[in-house]
């Protein structure tokens, strides 16, 4: 049966009316837009302890701490908020009184689109609850990029994220897949991309942090899950921002491990070539998801631990592992390129550029689709490493010197060769090529 979906006022005030739930909003950057929805949907009193809003720096900082790196749209503030604001809740209100209150503290720091809109709208959303009466707190935290152009429908839409984060909590915390899905109630699609979540506390004990990230992706949240070398899910931008980024792409339900001789060879190019030192160094796995979403628009939970499995195995290779729907390089590419990254590499089988220099493959679309492709990639500071591969047919090895090109994609390609936009992957053993 499909799930009824309440309407945002419907769900602040069913809140509202229960009187276990009971807490603080505390909100910088965007409005009091969250504690607005239960102002206006009635009976607010039985659930709102405290509303506050530090807007001014001093002030925040005088509450919270200040923050090292001068960033309070940030996990960092965000924590601090939540953790400050949940003890006061904890230390102020005691007495028979508040004895049956299950408390909550939610909190968000977020820069919606400013006059120019020269910025990068997004913000960090939390909530600090207790499941149980007089039980140990959990959290649920989550990084979302505000997509609408313009401020206001921004706003409009935290308000509605905000309603929907403390519902989900409440009412959806026994069903984490529903909870995760019904962050995007009642907001329209392309309005808010919902790149990441962690959860804490006991409740979530036995969640696997990296399935939550895997079904964003596959509920079309978001585009991407990056996790480090122990298996712990990152937001993208806190992760990349600035760094040196080098990424093997590897296939859906690829049976044997990446080449890893090829791709060590081409880390140390990237590194020769562009001076990269080992401290701003990020190397990456990729596992593409888009396939399996291509033939299964709604992937399975053996599908999303298919995908979780082999984020752990690729991390037990001492590799940071990106999880993508990207299809083609230029995505990807164009991904990267919204966290500023110092240089990116991608390393990838000569045969996928052979796929995109032949005209045979596109049709009548095919101009457009390589002039996107090219621009789309190399206009982002993006060196492209080809790995050969052996052609089985003719027993040959094919580098970018023999790989067939179409005629009218021949000049383009030359010069992407010449200008070391494209380059082979050198000084690699034969033994080490494979078929594709």
């Amino acid at each position: 049966m499909a799930r009824e979906i309440l309407e945002n006022k419907r769900k602040a005030l069913k809140i509202n009316l229960n009187e276990q739930i009971y807490g603080t909003f505390a909100e910088i950057g965007a409005g009091q837009e969250v504690a607005r929805n239960f102002f206006t949907a009635g009976a607010a009193s039985g659930t709102i302890a405290k509303t506050m809003s530090a807007y001014d720096m001093a002030f925040s900082d005088a509450i919270y701490g200040a923050e090292e790196n001068g960033r309070y749209v940030s996990s960092s503030r965000l924590e601090k908020m939540l953790d400050h604001e949940y003890r006061l809740l904890t230390d102020r209100l005691v007495g028979a009184k508040y004895q049956n209150r299950r408390f909550f503290a939610f909190a968000d720091t977020v820069t919606t689109l400013n006059f120019s809109k020269t910025n990068d709208p997004h913000g960090w959303i939390g909530l600090q609850f207790q499941s149980e009466v007089g039980g140990n707190p959990n959290s649920i935290i989550m990084h979302v990029r505000l997509l609408d152009s313009d401020a206001s429908l921004q706003q409009t839409v935290l308000g509605i994220l905000g309603v929907n984060l403390v519902f989900a909590a409440y009412f959806y915390i026994h069903d984490i897949q529903t909870m995760i899905e019904s962050l995007a109630d009642n907001l329209a699609s392309g309005s808010v991309e919902i790149d990441f979540v962690k959860l804490n506390g006991p409740i979530f004990k036995n969640v696997n942090e990296r399935l939550i990230n895997l079904y964003l992706i596959a509920k079309g949240f978001s585009s991407a899950a990056i996790f480090d070398r122990h298996g712990h899910a990152h937001q993208a931008k806190d992760f990349l921002y600035k760094k040196d980024v080098i990424i093997l792409r590897t296939k859906y339900r690829q049976k044997s491990n990446p080449n890893f001789d090829l791709f060590n060879l081409a880390v140390d190019q990237f590194k020769k070539n562009l001076g990269v030192k080992d401290n701003n160094l990020l190397v990456m796995i990729e596992v593409l998801m888009s396939n399996a979403l291509d033939d299964h628009p709604v992937l399975s939970n053996e599908d999303l631990e298919y995908f979780a499995k082999r984020a752990e195995e690729m991390s037990a290779t001492g590799n940071h592992i990106l999880v993508s729907n990207f299809t083609r390089n230029h995505k990807l590419a164009g991904f990267l390129s919204q966290f500023k990254p110092n240089n990116v590499g991608i390393s990838t089988n000569i045969s996928n550029l052979r796929n995109v220099f032949n005209s045979k493959n596109y049709g009548d679309t095919y101009t457009d689709e390589l002039l996107a492709y090219v621009s789309g990639m190399f206009s982002k500071n993006v060196k492209l490493y080809a790995y050969p591969y052996l052609d089985k047919t003719n027993n040959e090895i094919i580098t970018t010197e023999n790989m067939p090109v179409s005629t009218a994609a021949k000049p383009l390609f030359d010069f992407l060769i010449q200008n070391h936009y494209i380059m082979d992957i050198e000084n690699y053993d034969e033994r080490f090529v494979k078929t594709v």
